[in-house]
């Protein structure tokens, strides 16, 4: 598993960088991130890259990730979370949001928010998440004109395109490999499929599919966990691990909550708690304070 500076630094175009950290062999990590923060103290781990999740960003606002939020607030928070960090950001577009128009209207809201890629996928509107049961996906030919919408609608040739399939659960594996091969003639620039169901099922797709390939890693879901050498050994390019920060966030702060209930304070957490600083330099109190005195003089 690599995880190697930027080849000629950080003044590249996110949407460039994307593509060469994609291009060259070997596996990188993606962590999910949902908000500022998150996507703060993922940076300060020295990933190369960001994997914004859609369900992440469903949950942080109290919702189940079923397609409930609208597309102009998905697009908010991901321009958020680009202007507090420096890596490159895959983005979780979910269905596009609607028909083909609607996809090109949220490419175009993804790429002024600053995104470096996004994945649509060929579930119905409104989606769920790829690990809930009763998914339904589109017809092909449905899904492969919103990916052609989706190619005229991007303006920077580096902008990273992922096709994701949820057919497995729907129709099938071989169902599955069939539409991919669509979808990359269509134009994705990267296959990812949702919820495989065995090691299997992982080392297939490897092997059948000619393509930048994206696979989908967590604690809890359809798909076994595997190693990241193993599947950089199979040839996969990206390893996303969408929610297990944000769940292990939930843990932290239901003991917190339970704690200021139960004590009125949290002295027995002392020592599992950010200090002080460190909570504000996670945030770059000290920068934002010192570039506005430099408008003093």
């Amino acid at each position: 598993m690599r995880q190697q500076p930027y080849p000629t630094g950080r003044n590249m175009r996110a949407t460039t960088r994307l593509r060469r950290v994609i291009a060259r062999d070997g596996l990188v990590v993606a962590p999910g991130v949902f908000d500022g923060l998150s996507a703060r103290l993922a940076e300060a781990e020295s990933f190369e890259v960001l994997y914004v999740t859609g369900g992440g960003i469903a949950r942080g606002s109290g919702l189940p990730d079923l397609g409930l939020l609208a597309m102009t607030e998905v697009a908010d928070r991901m321009a958020q979370i680009v202007d507090v960090v420096d890596l490159p950001l895959i983005a979780d577009a979910d269905t596009g949001y609607g028909n083909a128009l609607n996809v090109q209207r949220t490419v175009r809201a993804f790429q002024r928010a600053g995104v470096a890629g996004l994945h649509l996928e060929d579930q119905t509107f409104p989606k769920r998440c790829g690990h809930y049961a009763d998914k339904r996906v589109v017809p092909v030919a449905e899904f492969v004109g919103k990916l052609r919408a989706a190619r005229d609608a991007i303006d920077d040739p580096d902008f990273v395109l992922i096709a994701r399939t949820d057919a497995i659960a729907a129709e099938g594996f071989e169902a599955a490999v069939e539409r991919m091969q669509h979808y990359l003639e269509a134009g994705a620039d990267m296959a990812f499929f949702d919820a495989p169901t065995s090691e299997e099922q992982i080392a297939e797709v490897a092997r059948r599919i000619n393509a930048p390939k994206l696979i989908n890693m967590f604690h809890g879901g359809k798909t076994p966990l595997m190693p990241a050498a193993q599947l950089e050994a199979l040839g996969y390019s990206v390893m996303i691990v969408p929610g297990d920060a944000q769940r292990s966030a939930i843990r932290a702060m239901q003991k917190a909550y339970a704690v200021i209930r139960r004590d009125g304070d949290t002295t027995s957490l002392i020592d599992e708690m950010a200090a002080f600083e460190e909570r504000e330099a996670a945030v770059d109190t000290e920068g934002w304070l010192a570039r506005g005195r430099g408008y003093d003089r």
